[in-house]
């Protein structure tokens, strides 16, 4: 927690900490935060049920305006409930080259096995302990006559370098062309028969051999706009799309009445429905035959 908040204070740092929250009153990190301005929260589990204390929890970040949870030395396993809360929006630090070793002890684990390394990993939460994204790795060299106390002390200056760097490329990468780019080409080229091509100074999709069914979009004519374009029935629902949500929808310029263009560089992006507008729009291109055989799978 303290090599995240002292991160935290470096001027290109993307991130904040806006709150240090424990289930236990008496925990040291509270009197650190407390001293460097951070707010806490402290609400001991002891006479609640697991959902009630994750709810008070929950309350207690959200009212803070947290948008991310970093968990640091936080031991409790957590409700499906809360981390289903914060999908994508929890990371948590452990300590071995995951997927080896979940649990405890996992520095003794990985020295009985004879490993050449411990390490550390930071991963995205998940209901199944442990077994979230990896976000990064950092391994940690075994030495002869290694024990368990000796390389986790090792391991935590190697935590402390790379959880924050970490977290900083998460709070950023939802706002970054590239990687916004790769989530809608991994949805995109999933449609049957579908390649990539770039048009227009953009990168496109379409049917092979065929029409076009989206464009991905990032500042093209200087407009600071990362966006997809797709395909929709026409001047009405483009209005009513923009009338509903003026931040996220736009009439992409050049493209006309039956494109709307949806920005995905504001966050929070859902992406089941992104991958819906981009069926929808393929649909909307693709030859009978190819529909016709969707539509067959989709009755199973």
């Amino acid at each position: 927690m303290a090599a995240l908040l002292y991160a935290s204070r470096f001027e290109d740092c993307p991130y904040e900490i806006v709150l240090v929250a424990s289930n236990r009153p008496d925990a040291g990190g509270l009197a650190l935060a407390a001293a460097e301005g951070v707010a806490t929260f402290a609400l001991s589990h002891k006479g609640f049920s697991r959902e009630e204390h994750d709810a008070a929890m929950d309350a207690a970040i959200r009212e803070s305006g947290a948008q991310w949870i970093a968990l640091a030395g936080y031991m409790r396993i957590l409700t499906e409930g809360f981390v289903r809360g914060w999908e994508g929006r929890m990371v948590n630090i452990h300590p071995s080259l995951l997927p080896k070793y979940t649990g405890l002890h996992t520095h003794q684990r990985a020295i009985d096995a004879g490993d050449s390394h411990g390490g550390v990993s930071v991963h995205l939460v998940i209901p199944e302990l442990d077994e979230g994204p990896i976000l990064g790795q950092i391994p940690v060299a075994i030495v002869p006559g290694d024990t368990a106390e000796a390389l986790a002390a090792r391991v935590l200056m190697a935590e402390h370098q790379l959880y924050s760097r970490c977290l900083a490329e998460l709070v950023v990468r939802e706002s970054s062309p590239e990687w916004l780019l790769d989530r809608v080409r991994e949805r995109a080229m999933a449609l049957p028969e579908a390649d990539e091509v770039e048009s227009h100074g953009m990168p496109c999709f379409g049917v092979i051999k065929g029409k076009k069914f989206a464009y991905f979009t990032s500042n093209h004519h200087a407009d600071g706009r990362t966006a997809l374009l797709v395909k929709i029935s026409g001047a009405d629902e483009q209005a009513m799309l923009i009338e509903q949500d003026a931040g996220r929808y736009f009439r992409p310029a050049y493209f006309g009445d039956g494109w709307i263009g949806i920005r995905l560089d504001l966050g929070e992006n859902d992406w089941d429905a992104i991958g819906a507008w981009l069926t929808r729009s393929w649909r909307a291109i693709a030859p009978k035959k190819l529909t016709s055989l969707m539509d067959a799978a989709d009755q199973f």
